[in-house]
C-alpha cells in the first residue's frame, strides 16, 4: 500500500465530522448511530485528537482524556479497513501516547473489545483488578449534590 499521500493531525478544528460519523459507523460496531453534536461534545474534551487523512479524506481516529500526570485513557481508535495493515493504527496509538497531555503519565488505559493482541504488541497488558463499569442514569435525573446547589444559591 502506497501511504505516501497518508497524514497525522492533531488540529480539532480540521476534523469533518460527518466523516468522523461516516468512519464509526463502518468501522465500530460499538460506535455506530453516534450523533454529530455527541461526537463533536467528546471531541471537545478530549485532549489529544489524532486524525488520519488520506489526501481529504478521513481514515483514521483517535481520542484520549487525561489529568497529565497520573492517569489517561484512550478512546475510539480506528482505521478504515482498506488501511488496515500498514501499520497506521500502531502510528496513530503511538502518535497518541507521544502527546505531552499523555507522555508523562504513570498509567494509559483503553479498552478493547477485540483487539487485545494488537494493543499487546504496541505494549499494553491486560488488566484485569481495575475494571469496573458504572451504567450511567438519566442526565435528568436529580441528584444530592443538585438539590444543595439549589438551597445554596436561593
Amino acid at each position: 500500500m502506497d501511504c505516501r499521500s497518508i497524514q497525522f493531525s492533531v488540529d480539532k478544528a480540521l476534523i469533518d465530522y460527518p466523516q468522523l460519523q461516516v468512519l464509526f459507523n463502518r468501522t465500530a460496531f460499538w460506535a455506530r448511530e453516534r450523533q454529530i453534536t455527541d461526537l463533536q461534545t467528546a471531541i471537545a474534551h478530549s485532549n489529544p485528537v489524532v486524525t488520519v487523512w488520506n489526501a481529504e479524506e478521513l481514515i483514521g481516529f483517535a481520542r484520549a482524556t487525561s489529568d497529565g500526570i497520573y492517569r489517561a485513557v484512550i478512546w475510539d481508535v480506528v482505521i478504515d479497513p482498506r488501511f488496515q495493515g500498514a501499520g497506521l493504527g500502531r502510528k496513530l496509538v503511538e502518535t497518541v501516547l507521544a502527546h505531552p497531555a499523555v507522555n508523562k503519565v504513570e498509567r494509559v488505559y483503553l479498552m478493547t473489545t477485540h483487539q487485545q493482541s494488537f494493543y499487546e504488541r504496541i505494549g499494553f497488558e491486560s488488566n484485569s483488578t481495575t475494571t469496573m463499569v458504572l451504567q450511567n442514569q438519566s442526565l435528568e435525573t436529580d441528584f444530592a449534590g443538585t438539590l444543595i446547589w439549589e438551597s445554596v444559591s436561593s
